[in-house]
């Protein structure tokens, strides 16, 4: 049974967020495209109930849809490489792996005709116990350790991403340490400045990563003096450097092509510089990920074909406009493949209703309602609320939502009063405890964020195809967490400890 409200939105919500006609509805955006409702409104994930999930699994609990994740693979890999066949053959896709990633995931990439984008010795570990070949793996990092690098040059990588002027040298040698020669790109800041949170925007200079592009006061007409030159130079002349071409990365959770355009100008230009210097057309070139995905009604991702066409229309034209044979693109979507492949499930506790003065309030103040609604999980789960200041939306999962939606925060069990999981959002008056709740668009960045705070186990993760629902990674226990807690050893006569 639907049923349909008139409820006055709160004036502690903020504009973006409506009240919800239907309470019932899903808004598509947030959800793989196999989640819905049945008859009782219990949310079904391609066939399987959230409560047979809880039931079996407990909560929290990450739920991925695999036919979203793989629908969402193949729609990447399929849109570039039509946007850029007539230009360069296609596109090569990296999944970014450190936006979620696990051994049966990376499987997922691999069967899907993916790339594997790693960023650490530990990612690189996943990658190749899944059976990726090293061609179709690159390691980035902005201070990799000997170790990382020399797995990643025994596996023969197809690209390590260097991100400093000490970083060529020292890939150089140890790959002729080992008689071999590793495929290199360089990481570039193009000085884009993408309209995101400060934390994710990777493109402007006063950051950790990459080479730098810009010139500076006195090194005007010294283009050997600049960072991203003399990277290229030093490659170029190493024995043990096979360079490939370069890479940028200009932020997260990006909505507006105009970012990638940009950089992708900028980085043809350089480009066509190294050409015209060293004589060397280098044939790849990274444009790194970022795109997009909605976590509220508010968010209004693109589609993968429409950004892949923006971006070869402005890789085309620059390269006939520099005489540039136009490099083989690459690109490395990760949060815009899993990101909507997941929800978190969660079992609603404790409920309460505090009053909190209206906005601009000042001579007569007036208040106005507002319900907390605590989980069995929070920042130790999702720590993106706290670090960015996220949002995210929530819906009552188990049942039809059939009480007045009121103005909600879901709120973690942690001790911070931080510990926010969906800042605002309309639930049903009746929420309470045993209900379970879902948040949507927790696939990126959320597990792989998870944290023992407070000694909890970190939860999880159930991957759902053809009705099926299984473990792809197993909950912590306390056993767990014992495993990795040195025990005092047992006292010895005339020891003083008690």
């Amino acid at each position: 049974m639907r049923v349909t409200t008139s409820v006055e939105a709160s004036p502690l919500a903020p504009d973006w967020l409506s009240v919800p006609e239907d309470p019932s509805r899903l808004e598509a955006k947030l959800w793989a495209e196999d989640v819905e409702r049945d008859d009782d409104g219990v949310l079904r994930v391609d066939g399987v109930s959230v409560t047979e999930l809880a039931q079996q699994y407990g909560t929290p609990l990450f739920v991925v849809s695999e036919r979203d994740f793989r629908a969402r693979a193949r729609i990447f890999r399929d849109a570039f490489d039509d946007a850029f066949r007539d230009l360069c053959d296609g596109v090569d896709v990296f999944y970014a792996g450190k936006s979620f990633l696990c051994t049966e995931v990376a499987h997922w990439v691999r069967e899907e005709g993916l790339g594997l984008d790693t960023c650490s010795g530990g990612e690189l570990a996943v990658a190749l116990r899944a059976g990726l070949p090293g061609h179709r793996l690159g390691l980035h990092g902005n201070n990799k350790s000997a170790a990382e690098l020399t797995r990643a040059i025994d596996a023969g990588l197809g690209r390590i991403v260097v991100d400093s002027l000490q970083e060529v040298a020292v890939v150089g040698d140890l790959a002729v340490q080992r008689g071999r020669i590793a495929n290199v790109m360089l990481r570039l800041t193009p000085g884009v400045h993408a309209h995101t949170h400060e934390f994710i925007a990777t493109a402007h200079e006063d950051q950790k990563f990459g080479l730098s592009l810009a010139a500076r006061p006195g090194m005007e007409g010294n283009a050997a003096a600049l960072p991203g030159e003399r990277a290229v130079a030093d490659a170029l002349a190493h024995p043990g450097i096979n360079l490939l071409g370069v890479h940028c990365h200009i932020g997260s959770q990006i909505f507006e092509p105009e970012g990638f355009e940009l950089a992708a100008r900028r980085l043809l230009a350089f480009l066509a510089r190294v050409r015209d210097t060293h004589g060397v057309e280098l044939p790849e070139l990274d444009l790194g990920g970022g795109y997009g995905i909605a976590y509220t009604e508010a968010d209004e991702p693109r589609p993968a074909a429409e950004i892949a066409r923006a971006m070869a229309a402005v890789v085309g034209s620059t390269c006939r406009e520099l005489g540039l044979r136009v490099p083989r693109i690459s690109i490395e979507p990760g949060r815009a493949i899993v990101g909507p492949t997941t929800f978190t499930l969660y079992t609603a506790g404790t409920t309460k209703t505090v009053q909190v003065d209206a906005p601009g309030a000042k001579d007569a103040p007036v208040t106005h309602p507002r319900r907390y609604v605590s989980v069995d999980g929070g920042m130790s789960d999702n720590a993106r609320p706290v670090l960015y200041g996220a949002d995210y939306s929530a819906v009552l999962a188990s049942r039809t939502p059939g009480a007045t939606p009121v103005l909600s925060r879901v709120v973690g069990k942690h001790c911070e009063s931080g510990d926010i999981v969906v800042r605002d959002a309309y639930l049903p008056e009746d929420t309470g405890a045993g209900d379970l709740l879902a948040v949507p668009g927790t696939g990126a960045y959320c597990w792989v964020l998870a944290s023992n705070y407070n000694y909890v186990a970190r939860p999880p993760v159930v991957a759902v195809t053809d009705g099926i629902a299984r473990l792809i990674v197993r909950g912590e226990t306390e056993e767990d967490l014992f495993r990795r807690d040195v025990q005092r050893e047992p006292a010895e006569p005339g020891d003083p400890r008690p």
